[in-house]
């Protein structure tokens, strides 16, 4: 795993479709995207966020981002943290970080009010 400055804008762009099929493909629930990038100082490109109901069900989805992603682009997470409760899974590649909620966590914290000046895009959820 090498170190970089920002990747390239097709990479950030084919990394946030990799995470959000491996997301859909697992069923994750109420999966989006906040663009950052027309931020003043935004701490990354784009936040993939999304929520599951068990802890089970939040470790397969951060094994398949990682997998998706890995095999997808050639791009492995810089760190990852937050497995070992599986309440809030923060999966980070520099330039997008995928963050996986409990519901009840997903509630507490935010995100998507604390970012809400960045450009939204909700996907359905895969029934």
């Amino acid at each position: 795993m090498q170190m970089r400055g920002a990747q390239d804008p097709a990479m950030v762009e084919h990394i946030v479709e990799e995470a959000v099929s491996a997301l859909q493909s697992k069923r994750a629930h109420g999966v989006l995207t906040l663009d950052m990038r027309r931020l003043d100082n935004p701490v990354c490109d784009f936040f993939v966020i999304c929520d599951a109901q068990t802890s089970p069900h939040i470790k397969s989805l951060a094994d398949e981002v990682e997998h998706r992603v890995g095999t997808g682009t050639g791009e492995w997470p810089l760190r990852q943290s937050g497995l070992e409760n599986a309440q809030w899974v923060v999966i980070d590649y520099f330039d997008v970080v995928v963050h996986i909620f409990s519901s009840e966590a997903r509630r507490f914290y935010d995100l998507e009010s604390l970012w809400s000046d960045a450009l939204r895009m909700d996907y359905p959820d895969e029934e």
